[in-house]
């Protein structure tokens, strides 16, 4: 079991297996019983009439957005039921009944709260009043929130550089929270702000910035309906963003095919039986995917360099396979690729994929004789090593294909977390926009600081060498989120104070500098009253659009605030009054933040007005064809190599997957019953030749272990699972194997981990 030395915290809980049961797959998601447990999760958590009200006024008009994934809603959606079954966990998960505050922390300390596993301290409930975690103690003890901000102040004016304080922000937080958080990060004097786009998305806004020049999808929701093909790559919509399934649904009854590309064949994939139809949800359900091209870890590039190489022949024998008029017009690099693809071998390429040829040329088919393509990615891409690259060679394809800046075409990175793409549009950065800084002077009258801060790689090794003092989170799970749990643990300790402002109690709550700041926050369903007026925030889904949400619950309690009351107070604390920004006011008064976005953020107007209703989109440059902002005012082709993992003899390699029962680092159950499992969590997935070559049996108990630069990481207690995965590869449960994810093995150019291709060995315990 790890530990955090400092105060015997364990950064596992106690690792005892849970009982587990195992079943076949499903071949169908959603349904009745998608709704059932939607339903039954909720009703345990928020009873039944509270359930009731809020899940007909999420993600409605004049509601609030779900506080789960970031998936759009539609122009005209189900004024039954416009969320899906993790929707529902995550909002039941937030508006609990269950709540705790200083009664509960004094007859529990953090070494205590500590054995639980992620689950059990999940499913305490809501943090009621503010906490404060004193040097040398085990016990949270409560703190007024004016001595709270007084607390922080002093810290951050002891501080001998501003760069010694870390701003991190998590998806969760509204462009008004974010904003705000940004803009006293940047008065303070610290571009140190990073986010957990670092960790999942990073990699698609370095790709599509370089070869399209905005680091966004192209795509709006009504392009999936009428596209032609959909690719859906290292994506698990059924589980993680399970309400495009329904897009998915509407692009196969307008005729369009679907081809899944991912090392597992995922039940959302196979089949779906949409909840807002009956005939559907009692029937069979609808095929989704046409074709699965169950690819091997980490093999996209060879899969698309195969496709592309194929493509091309095709081209030279019918010129209308691939888009001239578009290259010729708009894209740069084309006679480069051509060269670059003559340089590999097709039956080389194929080998490596691990898909047969039959179904490759039936991609190719169907790609040749469509021109209406929709790209679809999610952490799968984004989390190894060559994680641009394997984006950027997607890219290739579109382009190629001429299927950007048109109705039915273009990238759709489908984000995570609900607000995550805002929290950047707004400022959360930790590199330098000129353009931004420039507006920041010109209408909030201070200086930004002009080098670049911290991004959450950066940030930990800070921490670990004692180069930052303050952390200040601004939700999320740190500790659990970032990669090699025990280094960033270790980080994490060596701060002076570090500062949550959370919902729930997690473990980045127990693993602490040596203060310690629980600072209890508004969920999204949550009324939001200032001086008598009920306050609106925003929010931008994955494909730019702007919309307002608006709580309708009473708070858990009269002792909690908005983040963006916390972050304007402690600001105003901060500065003793006397800034160019009135911070006071502006978080007494959202329209005030939002005519501030309005004035520095590019592509903001008349937020307050236009974000009502279904709100609005922001400029995207692609959608319009314009790429005057990259090298010769044209698209990029990009040439991108083929990865080499170096295995060792007994080496496989290791993705990171979500189960059906959690949303990122948040589990609500121990279920994940597409893949069969149920009651448990600590199981590992593997191809049966591999478990033969290394005596391996169903359920034995193996730890795995990964060893970069000599230095060895262990997760232990795992039971083996067979499963039909490519041979060479796993894939098992986080946040419980981000402790094998070395923090200084990332991708190249973005920096996010390599989550999705970990080198490991396996050792049979029992």
């Amino acid at each position: 079991m790890k530990k955090d030395t400092a105060r015997n915290i364990s950064l596992t809980g106690d690792l005892k297996f849970t009982g587990i049961r195992l079943k076949e797959p499903m071949q169908a998601a959603a349904g009745l019983l998608g709704v059932k447990e939607a339903l039954r999760h909720s009703f345990k958590e928020m009873g039944i009439v509270r359930s009731m009200k809020s899940l007909l006024e999420m993600n409605q008009e004049d509601g609030f957005r779900c506080p789960s994934c970031a998936w759009p809603v539609p122009e005209h959606p189900s004024k039954i039921a416009e969320y899906c079954e993790n929707g529902a966990k995550a909002l039941a998960d937030e508006a609990t009944t269950q709540h705790i505050g200083a009664d509960f922390f004094s007859k529990h300390s953090v070494e205590e709260l500590s054995l639980l596993s992620d689950y059990e301290l999940n499913k305490l409930g809501r943090v009621i009043e503010p906490m404060v975690l004193r040097p040398e103690k085990i016990h949270y003890e409560p703190i007024a929130w004016q001595d709270a901000y007084d607390l922080i102040s002093d810290e951050l004016h002891q501080l001998k550089d501003p760069n010694e304080a870390i701003f991190y922000t998590s998806g969760r937080s509204s462009n008004e929270a974010a904003f705000l958080y940004g803009m006293f990060a940047r008065a303070f004097g610290t571009n140190n702000m990073p986010d957990c786009s670092n960790m999942c998305h990073e990699s698609s806004g370095v790709a599509l910035s370089k070869t399209l020049g905005i680091g966004k999808g192209s795509v709006k929701l009504d392009d999936l309906y009428g596209a032609e093909v959909i690719l859906v790559v290292g994506q698990n919509p059924g589980t993680n963003h399970p309400r495009m399934l329904s897009a998915l649904e509407k692009c196969k009854k307008n005729g369009g095919k679907i081809i899944s590309i991912n090392p597992l064949a995922e039940t959302g994939m196979v089949r779906f039986k949409n909840p807002q139809n009956v005939s559907d949800m009692l029937g069979s359900g609808r095929a989704i995917a046409d074709l699965h091209l169950p690819v091997r870890i980490n093999e996209d590039i060879a899969l698309t360099k195969l496709i592309l190489k194929k493509l091309v022949a095709l081209d030279a024998k019918n010129s209308n396979v691939l888009d001239h008029e578009f290259i010729v017009e708009y894209v740069d690099g084309y006679d480069e690729l051509l060269k670059d693809l003559e340089r590999y071998n097709i039956e080389t390429l194929q080998r490596r994929t691990g898909v047969s040829m039959r179904k490759i040329d039936k991609a190719v088919q169907l790609l040749a004789e469509n021109s209406n393509i929709v790209i679809c990615w999610a952490m799968g891409l984004t989390q190894h090593k060559n994680a641009v690259e394997c984006i950027q060679e997607y890219v290739n394809i579109l382009l190629l294909k001429g299927a950007i800046g048109k109705p039915f075409a273009g990238t759709c990175p489908v984000r995570g977390h609900s607000n995550v793409q805002g929290d950047r549009s707004v400022g959360i950065m930790h590199f330098v926009n000129k353009g931004l800084n420039h507006k920041i002077q010109k209408h909030l009258n201070f200086d930004p600081p002009t080098e670049p801060g911290y991004d959450t790689v950066e940030a930990i090794e800070a921490m670990h060498e004692k180069k930052a003092k303050v952390f200040v989170c601004l939700g999320g799970n740190f500790l659990m989120a970032a990669s090699d749990t025990q280094y960033t643990a270790e980080a994490i300790q060596n701060c002076n104070l570090t500062v949550q402002i959370s919902t729930k109690l997690n473990r980045s709550h127990l693993v602490t500098g040596k203060t310690a700041l629980l600072l209890p926050t508004f969920g999204r369903s949550e009324k939001d009253e200032k001086n008598g007026e009920l306050q609106f925030l925003t929010m931008e889904s994955s494909t730019g659009k702007v919309r307002q949400s608006k709580g309708l619950l009473q708070p858990a309690s009269e002792h909690i605030k908005s983040e963006p009351e916390i972050i304007a107070m402690l600001a105003h604390t901060y500065f003793r009054g006397n800034h160019s920004m009135n911070w006071y006011a502006l978080g007494q008064d959202y329209n005030l933040i939002r005519s501030y976005i309005d004035k520095t953020v590019k592509g903001f107007d008349k937020t307050s007005e236009r974000s009502k209703g279904f709100g609005y989109y922001l400029p995207n440059n692609v959608r319009e064809r314009d790429f005057r902002m990259l090298p010769n005012g044209r698209a990029q082709l990009t040439l991108n190599s083929l990865p080499d993992h170096n295995l060792k003899p007994d080496e496989l390699l290791l993705m990171t997957i979500r189960s059906h029962d959690q949303f990122n680092t948040t589990i609500y159950g121990l279920n994940d019953r597409y893949r069969g499992i149920h009651n448990e969590r600590r199981v590992v997935f593997m191809n049966k030749e591999d478990m033969e070559q290394h005596s391996l049996n169903k359920k034995d108990v193996v730890n795995l272990h990964s060893e970069y630069d000599g230095i060895q990481r262990t997760a232990e207690q795992f039971l083996v699972i067979p499963y039909d995965i490519p041979k060479g590869n796993m894939a098992a449960y986080f946040p419980e194997t981000n402790l094998l994810v070395p923090h200084n093995h990332f991708a190249d150019k973005s920096q996010t981990p390599i989550s999705k291709s970990i080198k490991v060995t396996v050792e049979k315990v029992s």
